[in-house]
């Protein structure tokens, strides 16, 4: 069996109470809620900045266009009038890329001013005047740069041969110092803010979940055995925790009834099977005997005699079988309690001492055939696979005379509960991993409460049918017990007016043992089947 991860997420929370995951969550919402709506203000603020910034540096790079490319190294008076905008680097290169001068407009540029790749006059045309970013030379300051080519009529007439660009660079430190100032206060007010509804939280959930508490100390109670205990009601009937009050209590009172009439049922059962075993034992001793002097010829008048003895023999035939079915449901109980509901154990054999051995479902559906002919010859019956279409190997690992009961108990309810000239299907082959046996009909079928119950014990869906019509009521349970015997499962689809199909699941063996299953099937039997293909 594996062991779940302790150390995984989901297994961490699971061992949380939850008080502790309705915090978790609540806080965890609302730091995500603070975070986004600071990432968002951050975001929109920063762009609304840039923004501005941009416009500036648009109107600079305009203008600063429009002058000549000043000679020397001091600043020029138009260019010390930009200077008043801020800190803004003004610097003019030649087509290729050099620098012709350039002018800072505070003395202490941040950074050491902006880190410019060479803008050459192709680069200057691809960015085709929109503003970009680049590092300072130093630190980790941004500078906002926007580069414009200039008109040729601002050249002097011995340079007209060549034309120029202007790069205008202009510090975000101002944008980046607010952007960070903004963030603090977001930050700083968000944990203020989260410690405050944490502890507020802390006291509303402990406050609010305390009805809970009182509820799991009384079901602890309940634990114990004693299903007379109810949950007293700790909230107003609207409330949620007093509508689970109301349905807790319902509950119990359901279990405490289920629990009665279960005991109740169980020792009536018992009670049942002990007085009928030794009830039935004695009269069946002397039926047997009266027939066997019946058919040692020992009565003197014949005639009489024969339809007496006839009825004897029939009877006995009839109390022997619920003899035995009785005794066999109670080694099903016995082998319940001691093995489970799997009906085997490790290192133990099977329940009902099952002689397991490699067979082929389709020996048990060809004799089924046989069956259903042997029993109504005018009824039509079609072997097929399962749901319909051609039959296929459904080879098994089981104890084929209790198969061959399991199966036969099915066609005796088929032929029997359906008005005679039903049709009646058999269907074998494999679905999924299991080998599939069915029995369908066409017959009036079972309502939903019926199909419930078809397999409860001494169970008749028509109270009216005589024991020789209706049966014992012990047939599909022992069916139902057999099959869970072999690990496998039996159910029924039905509906009124839509048949009904009985269908017999069990386990595909290992597949080595497939090949030594076909050449066990018995030949002569699928053989005399073939025909009604």
């Amino acid at each position: 069996m594996k062991r779940p991860d302790l150390t995984s997420p989901r297994a961490w929370l699971g061992r949380l109470s939850l008080r502790t995951r309705l915090l978790c969550l609540s806080f965890a919402l609302v730091a995500v809620g603070l975070f986004g709506m600071g990432l968002l203000v951050t975001t929109t603020l920063h762009g609304y900045l840039q923004g501005r910034v941009d416009d500036r540096l648009a109107l600079i790079g305009q203008v600063a266009a429009r002058l000549a490319s000043p000679a020397g190294t001091d600043t020029p008076p138009s260019v010390r009038a930009i200077s008043v905008l801020g800190d803004t680097v003004v610097t003019y290169v030649d087509d290729t890329g050099a620098i012709r001068s350039a002018f800072d407009a505070s003395t202490a540029p941040p950074g050491g001013g902006p880190d410019l790749p060479r803008l050459d006059r192709a680069a200057v045309l691809a960015h085709e005047g929109r503003p970009f970013t680049v590092p300072a030379r130093e630190g980790e300051d941004s500078w906002r740069v926007i580069a414009l080519t200039q008109p040729a009529q601002v050249f002097a007439p011995d340079r007209s041969e060549t034309r120029g660009s202007v790069v205008v660079a202009t510090s975000l430190e101002e944008v980046d110092r607010t952007i960070a100032k903004t963030r603090n206060l977001f930050l700083t007010a968000g944990v203020v803010l989260l410690a405050v509804l944490g502890a507020a939280g802390w006291f509303a959930v402990r406050s609010g979940l305390r009805p809970l508490t009182r509820i799991e100390k009384t079901a602890t109670a309940i634990t114990s055995g004693d299903y007379s205990h109810r949950v007293p009601e700790l909230a107003a009937p609207h409330t949620e925790v007093g509508r689970l009050t109301a349905c807790l209590n319902q509950m119990l009172d359901r279990i405490d009834t289920a629990f009665r009439a279960r005991a109740e049922a169980e020792a009536r059962s018992r009670r049942f099977f002990a007085d009928a075993s030794h009830e039935l034992r004695t009269p069946l001793v002397g039926i047997k005997g009266y027939t066997d002097l019946y058919r040692m010829g020992a009565m003197p008048t014949r005639e009489d005699v024969d339809k007496t003895m006839t009825r004897i023999a029939e009877e006995s035939e009839r109390l022997t079988r619920l003899v035995e079915e009785m005794f066999l449901l109670a080694r099903l109980d016995e082998d319940t309690e001691r093995t489970g509901v799997d009906g085997t154990t490790a290192g133990r054999a099977p329940a009902f001492g099952l002689d397991l051995a490699p067979m082929d479902l389709r020996t048990l559906a060809a004799d089924a055939l046989h069956d259903v002919r042997a029993l109504d010859p005018t009824r039509p019956v079609t072997l097929t696979g399962p749901g319909g279409g051609k039959p296929a190997t459904a080879p098994a690992h089981a104890d084929e005379a209790r198969l061959r009961q399991v199966v036969t108990n099915l066609i005796g309810n088929a032929v029997t509960h359906t008005p005679p000239g039903t049709p009646i299907r058999i269907g074998v082959g494999i679905v999924g991993p299991h080998a599939v046996l069915e029995v369908a009909d066409q017959g009036p079928g079972l309502t939903a409460t019926e199909r419930d119950h078809v397999f409860d014990r001494f169970y008749r869906t028509d109270d009216s049918r005589t024991r020789a019509t209706g049966g014992s009521g012990l047939g599909l349970t022992i069916a139902h017990a057999l099959v869970t015997a072999h690990a496998g499962r039996i159910t029924l689809d039905t509906a009124p007016g839509q048949g009904c199909t009985f269908r017999i699941l069990l386990p595909l063996p290992d597949p080595p043992q497939d090949d030594h299953l076909r050449d066990e099937l018995s030949e002569k039997s699928w053989n005399d089947a073939r025909p009604t293909l």
